[in-house]
C-alpha cells in the first residue's frame, strides 16, 4: 500500500508524518502493522530526520534543512518517482509537496491510496480532484486547526474526516486522537490486503 500525504503548503504534512511514523513504529513492534517505510517526495530539506532532530537542536535542524534543500526540478520528480514505483514495502508513506502540478502527478502515478490534510479547508476539493484524476483511493480528509485545542474526528468510514490541532514542529503529536485514528485505519487497511 503506497499512501500519499497530501495537501496545500503549511498544513502540517511533515507533522502529521512524524507523528504517524511514531505511532506505527509502535503498531510494528507489537505486531500489528508492517514497518512503515516513509519517503520523503518533496525537495523542502525536510526528511524524516527532521523533526526529531529540530525537538532536539532547533538550529541544527533548521541549517540542516537549509543545506539539504533543493530545487523541485524534473530529474528530482523522476527520481522520486522511480522510488514510489519501485518500493516493494508493504506500507509506504510518501509526503509530497504542496502544489498540484504535473511534477507532483508524475511522483505519485504509481501510489494507491492518500491522506488529504489542509489548513484551508476549501482547499480540499483541489487535492481530492488530483486524487480522482490518478485514481488514487482517500482514505481521510483532515482539515489542520492550528490554532485549535483538540482533535475532533466526525466520522471514520467511509473516509476518515475531521480535525486536527496545532501540528507544530517539536511537539509530539502520535498520541493525539486524530493522529491515532489514522494510524489505525492504515494498519487496518493494510491487514484487509
Amino acid at each position: 500500500m503506497k499512501v500519499i500525504l497530501a495537501g496545500p503548503p503549511q498544513s502540517g504534512k511533515s507533522c502529521l508524518r512524524e507523528g504517524l511514523k511514531t505511532m506505527l513504529m509502535a503498531l510494528n513492534r507489537q505486531g500489528k502493522c508492517p514497518y512503515p517505510y516513509f519517503l520523503t517526495a518533496c525537495p523542502d530539506g525536510e526528511g524524516a530526520w527532521y523533526s526529531e532532530t529540530y525537538r532536539n537542536n532547533p538550529d541544527l535542524a533548521r541549517q540542516l534543512k537549509e543545506e539539504y534543500k533543493a530545487k523541485f526540478t524534473w530529474e528530482f520528480a523522476q527520481r522520486m518517482a522511480e522510488k514510489v514505483d519501485k518500493t516493494n514495502e508493504p506500507l509506504t508513506l510518501v509526503d509530497i509537496g504542496g502544489k498540484i502540478d504535473e511534477k507532483n502527478r508524475l511522483i505519485v502515478k504509481s501510489a494507491s491510496h492518500a491522506v488529504i490534510i489542509a489548513g484551508d479547508i476549501s482547499r480540499i476539493s483541489e487535492w481530492e480532484g488530483f486524487c480522482n484524476d490518478l485514481d488514487i483511493k482517500v482514505l481521510a480528509i483532515l482539515h489542520s486547526d492550528y490554532n485549535g485545542d483538540r482533535d475532533i474526528i466526525e466520522t471514520e468510514t467511509p473516509i476518515l474526516r475531521g480535525r486536527i490541532h496545532h501540528l507544530e514542529r517539536g511537539e509530539k503529536v502520535s498520541e493525539r486522537p486524530m493522529v491515532q485514528a489514522l494510524g489505525r485505519l492504515l494498519a487496518g487497511r493494510y491487514q484487509e490486503k
